[in-house]
C-alpha cells in the first residue's frame, strides 16, 4: 500500500497502480496528515458558511433542483472553489495529488476542475445516483483521468461513502444516462442503473484518505443518516491536451456554463 514519505511525497506502489488500472479506482490511505486536513478545513467551512462568494449555480444542492433554499440543501455543492478563492491554489492537497495523478496516469496531467461536496447531517436523500463521469464530458482522444476524492470527515456507510462497480471500467460502451431531476435547467445530475450481477463495492475511508477513480468506473453514494457532515474535496486531473480541448469548446465544468455550450458537449461533471 502506498504511503506518505518523509519528504512529503505520497508514493503510490505497484499494487495501487494495478488496482487503479484493473478496477478503475483505488483507496489511498493517509494522503494528508490530520494537521494538513485541519488547515484545509478552515477554508472549506468558509465556503459552507458562504463567507466566500460563489455566484449562480456553482453553489447548489446536488440532491435536488436549483430552486431549493440553501438552508435546506442536502448535498452542498461548490464548483471550482479555486476559481472563487485563488489563494487556495497550490495548497498541500493540490501539490501532493498532482504527483499522485502523474504516478497513476503518466506525464502531462493537470487539474481539470475542483469541487466541494458536503452532505448535511440527517439528510437521507443526500444520494448521488449511479453514474460514470465520462457521461458528462465531451469525448477526447486522451481520456486519462485521475479524480482524487479526499475525506475531510471519516466517510462511512452511515454518512454516504463512495461506492464503485469495478467491472464497468472495462465495458465497451458507457451505460445509458438520463437526468435525475428533470432537465438541465432544474439540475445537472445524471444517473444510470445497476444491472443484475453488478458487483457493488462500498468504500469507507478515513479522514485524510483518498479514493482515486477514472472516467469510466460507475460510482455513486448513499444518504447521510448521522449527526455530522460528510465533507469531501475533489480534484479531477486530466491530460493537458484534453483540458485544452474542453476550454476551446467553452466547457469549464462550471454550472454557470452557457446552455448552448452544454447542449454541444454535455453537462458539467459531478463525482459523488
Amino acid at each position: 500500500m502506498g504511503q506518505l514519505a518523509d519528504d512529503g511525497r505520497y508514493v503510490v506502489d505497484a499494487e495501487d497502480r494495478r488496482r487503479f488500472a484493473e478496477d478503475g479506482f483505488v483507496h489511498l490511505a493517509g494522503v494528508l496528515t490530520a494537521a494538513e486536513v485541519d488547515e484545509l478545513e478552515v477554508v472549506y467551512d468558509r465556503f459552507l458558511r458562504r463567507e466566500i462568494e460563489v455566484p449562480g449555480k456553482d453553489y447548489c444542492d446536488m440532491a435536488g433542483d436549483y430552486g431549493r433554499d440553501p438552508s435546506d440543501y442536502s448535498i452542498v455543492n461548490v464548483m471550482l472553489p479555486r476559481r472563487y478563492f485563488p489563494a487556495w491554489r497550490d495548497n498541500v492537497y493540490e501539490r501532493r495529488t498532482a504527483d499522485i495523478a502523474r504516478q497513476l496516469c503518466g506525464d502531462g496531467m493537470t487539474i481539470d476542475y475542483d469541487q466541494l461536496l458536503a452532505k448535511q447531517p440527517h439528510k437521507t436523500d443526500a444520494v448521488f445516483a449511479w453514474h460514470q463521469d465520462m457521461a458528462y464530458w465531451p469525448p477526447t482522444e486522451d481520456r486519462r483521468t485521475a479524480t482524487l476524492w479526499l475525506a475531510v470527515d471519516e466517510s462511512t456507510l452511515a454518512n454516504g461513502c463512495m461506492r464503485f462497480v469495478p467491472a464497468t471500467t472495462h465495458e465497451a460502451q458507457l451505460r445509458a444516462h438520463a437526468p435525475v431531476f428533470g432537465g438541465r435547467g432544474e439540475s445537472h445530475a445524471l444517473g444510470t442503473e445497476l444491472r443484475p450481477g453488478d458487483d457493488v463495492v462500498p468504500t469507507p475511508i478515513g479522514r485524510g484518505d483518498c479514493t482515486v477513480h477514472n472516467e469510466r468506473v460507475m460510482h455513486g453514494s448513499g444518504g447521510n443518516s448521522t449527526d455530522g457532515f460528510r465533507r469531501a474535496y475533489i480534484l479531477a486531473y486530466r491530460s493537458e491536451a484534453t483540458v485544452r480541448i474542453e476550454r476551446d469548446l467553452g466547457f469549464t465544468h462550471s454550472h454557470n456554463d452557457e446552455a448552448d455550450v452544454l447542449d454541444a458537449v454535455g453537462v458539467a461533471g459531478e463525482t459523488a
